[in-house]
């Protein structure tokens, strides 16, 4: 486990900076990927690397990279996956992106992300631990993604967020007629999931 350090709170003096990256430590220590995925944990010891040498390693500030939160949200009769169609990169993505100084932790912001983007209130993460992480170059840097599930709620109706040109159900076998091999590799963890519950 790496050692307890101070981290400085982003410019609006927010508590909650200090415990972010802490709790996001506290997950990576924590989370042990598949044993048939080992570039995930490859990954997961490289996420906790950055974070001890970068004490601004949350915020997009950090121009070496940043972690960013997402999540998978998965209708409720567990069939579909909600994307959105990016506003700037024009892909079909999982809800996700940058964490904020009011949230408390990574599954957090994770969901406030889904909230936000896939306009659906009462979204409730599969497990408290991520699903996946990924690692991806965008305009601003690089992301260091840890990626959640969650399940929507009966009746949830979705509605476009600024950042979304689009929103679209798809069924777990039309994902990647659409969306990149890492999204698709997403699907099929969360799917795991499903049908083998811990």
């Amino acid at each position: 486990m790496t050692a307890p350090e101070e981290v400085p709170a982003p410019r609006d003096g927010s508590p909650d900076a200090t415990r972010l990256h802490r709790d996001a430590r506290r997950v990576l220590d924590d989370w042990r990927p598949p044993g048939d995925e080992p570039e995930q944990e490859r990954l997961r010891t490289s996420y906790l690397r950055h974070l001890a040498g970068h004490p601004d390693g949350m915020w997009k500030a950090c121009s070496a990279g940043h972690l960013t939160a997402s999540a998978l949200v998965v209708d409720p009769a567990r069939e579909r996956v909600l994307l959105t169609l990016h506003r700037k990169l024009r892909m079909w993505l999982q809800m996700g992106g940058h964490c904020e100084p009011q949230d408390a932790t990574l599954a957090a912001a994770a969901l406030r992300e889904a909230r936000e983007e896939s306009g659906i209130d009462g979204l409730k993460l599969l497990t408290p631990e991520p699903v996946r992480l990924d690692r991806h170059q965008t305009p601003c840097t690089w992301h260091l993604d840890v990626q959640y599930a969650a399940l929507a709620p009966a009746g949830a109706a979705e509605r476009v967020s600024e950042e979304s040109l689009e929103l679209g159900w798809f069924a777990y076998d039309e994902v990647s007629e659409v969306a990149d091999a890492s999204v698709v590799r997403l699907v099929e963890r969360t799917r795991a999931l499903l049908s083998h519950p811990a």
